[in-house]
């Protein structure tokens, strides 16, 4: 199958929902005419990754979270979902009883709330947010996938268990490093698993393949959202050829 994502490359304004709501619906006026089957945000973007302000605490960064079920910024995104038919994986803060979580909220095509994942690996100012506990596969009408949130990226056994669970892609919403050291783990990330991986960063639409191909690049200011056809099937192939990784682990002799 080929899916068609469309990964939002913009910067928001720390600490300003309306703003960068507002940003995100004018982009989304233009992704539309593309048709794209999902659609991925960077990392807290309705508030702008706000958790890296040194006057953010714990217990004020509730303020810049949203409860999905009540939020008119989410409501809009959904109702643009349900209208365009793509699925929507939007980075936001959430607001729980605990606390605030890194969220990914995942919608799927008739504006549903098909799912959410909070980021599993907090450390220094991510540390102000209540860490996530699960790493779920999502179906979908194009097969399971994945989420992982910026820094998960940097452990393979997040990679590795999503794929192990079936992903065959994984949206990666990210607000963190985007150099030639992060190129280099996400190419390995993706050939390790076999894998396709969306980076989706402010700065930077980066997508790379199950053996461990970059097919999207694009760092350009100027370039607010980039639109990439993938063959989920290659996957698949990849998977079955005659060194697969997957395939041929050896889990018995395995220490973790």
């Amino acid at each position: 199958m080929i899916l068609r994502i469309a990964q939002i490359k913009v910067y928001p304004k720390k600490g300003d929902l309306e703003e960068n709501h507002g940003r995100l619906l004018s982009v989304l006026r233009k992704v539309a005419d593309h048709r794209p089957d999902v659609v991925i945000t960077p990392e807290c973007f309705l508030d702008g990754y706000v958790v890296t302000e040194e006057w953010v605490t714990a217990n004020n960064l509730v303020e810049y979270a949203v409860v999905p079920e009540d939020s008119h910024y989410v409501a809009d995104v959904m109702h643009w979902t349900s209208q365009a038919g793509a699925w929507f994986v939007l980075g936001c803060t959430r607001r729980a009883k605990e606390g605030a979580y890194n969220t990914a909220l995942v919608l799927d095509r008739t504006g549903r709330l098909a799912g959410a994942y909070d980021k599993v690996h907090c450390q220094t100012h991510d540390s102000k947010f209540c860490a996530g506990s699960r790493l779920p596969v999502f179906g979908s009408d194009f097969g399971p996938f994945g989420v992982m949130i910026c820094a998960d990226r940097r452990w393979p056994e997040t990679v590795r268990s999503l794929a192990l669970g079936g992903a065959r892609i994984i949206f990666n919403p990210t607000y963190g490093m985007c150099d030639a050291r992060n190129l280099c783990m996400m190419q390995t990330r993706s050939y390790e698993s076999e894998v396709w991986i969306a980076f989706t960063h402010p700065g930077q639409a980066l997508v790379t393949g199950p053996r461990g191909e970059v097919v999207t690049d694009e760092r350009a200011p100027d370039v607010p959202f980039v639109v990439t056809e993938l063959d989920l099937a290659k996957v698949d192939r990849v998977r079955a050829g005659p060194s697969a990784h997957l395939r041929d682990r050896r889990p018995d002799v395995y220490l973790l």
